[in-house]
């Protein structure tokens, strides 16, 4: 069984009688009467990251977290952390080094931590929630209409090209230390936050692969879509390495880690979308749009494929 389904079966019934929990169909918790959001992520050592020096995990999964909100177009204010420890954690050098990294996060990202849990466990864990509030709806998964733009910010794929160098699958030699930083330190694209509520009608980030996102995308909308893959965005690095045919851009573009942000637009919006782009000095990439029925169609090099699954993205299977 995959999570999909699990929360689905098991977990979205109890939360019928909820409204704010949104039936379970996005990332958040919305209340709506307060204008209170709040998502929780939970990261394991040996699922989610590799290494338990804190410099290569505290701030991805800080970040991972706090996009949940960003791509709302809410602004995250406050964070909570529990953290399962054992002994080999609990000394003065490792944990001096988790405070220090996120006191320099809470400072990027003007947030602060508000509390959390400490437990034992023998494998290193932490779960994050994170809150914020709004005077506006967050940008959710199920206001795509047909013919909207479908956009998505920054590069596509380097952080799976740095994970692929840290399970030491691919070795890109001198690109190594670039996609490495990528996947450590993702840039979650903040910056266009504040514009979402005008641009956007529907919005997720980018953590489990491009194609799966879109997938919750089109099912919270029930409607299709097409992405033209020759316009995806890509780093100078990535692009490198696909034209010197070292690596294939269908077997990259939707692996997931990248936490852009995914967003649906009308047609209208494309002379502010180009503006605020500008503006903010980010790159937003239109890559396609959103179609009647229920399929997601790809075209690359004018050939069109569907994937299935298993190459949609990343899920955790029980």
């Amino acid at each position: 069984m995959n999570e999909f389904k699990l929360i689905k079966k098991y977990f979205r019934p109890l939360s019928l009688s909820n409204s704010n929990s949104l039936m379970l169909s996005d990332d958040i918790f919305f209340d709506k009467k307060n204008g209170t959001t709040i998502s929780v992520d939970t990261y394991v050592y040996g699922t989610h990251f590799l290494n338990t020096e804190p410099k290569y995990f505290i701030k991805k999964a800080l970040r991972a977290s706090l996009s949940d909100l960003y791509c709302k177009g809410i602004n995250p204010e406050t964070y909570f952390l529990s953290i399962s420890l054992n002994k080999k954690f609990t000394n003065h050098t490792w944990l001096n080094k988790v405070k220090k990294i996120l006191s320099s996060e809470q400072k990027k990202f003007k947030v602060s931590l508000g509390g959390g849990d400490t437990t034992y466990s023998s494998k290193l864990s932490l779960t994050l929630t994170v809150l914020g509030k709004s005077k506006n709806k967050p940008v959710l998964r199920n206001g795509s209409k047909h013919e909207d733009d479908i956009y998505v910010t920054g590069n596509i794929g380097d952080s799976f090209l740095g994970l692929s160098i840290l399970k030491k699958k691919k070795n890109f030699k001198q690109f190594n230390k670039f996609f490495k930083k990528k996947y450590f330190e993702p840039d979650i694209p903040f910056w266009i936050s504040p514009y979402l509520n005008k641009i956007a009608t529907s919005s997720i980030d980018i953590s489990d692969g491009l194609g799966q996102d879109l997938q919750h995308l089109c099912i919270g909308s029930d409607c299709g879509a097409f992405i033209n893959l020759d316009l995806l965005p890509l780093s100078f690095q990535c692009n490198s390495l696909i034209q010197d045919k070292k690596i294939k851009l269908k077997k990259i573009f939707s692996n997931g880690d990248d936490y852009q942000f995914l967003f649906t637009s009308n047609k209208k919006n494309r002379p502010l979308i180009e503006f605020i782009s500008k503006k903010e000095k980010g790159k937003i990439s239109k890559i396609g749009h959103i179609t009647k029925g229920k399929n997601i169609i790809f075209e690359y090099k004018t050939e069109k494929f569907k994937l299935n699954a298993k190459n949609m993205g990343y899920r955790h299977n029980f």
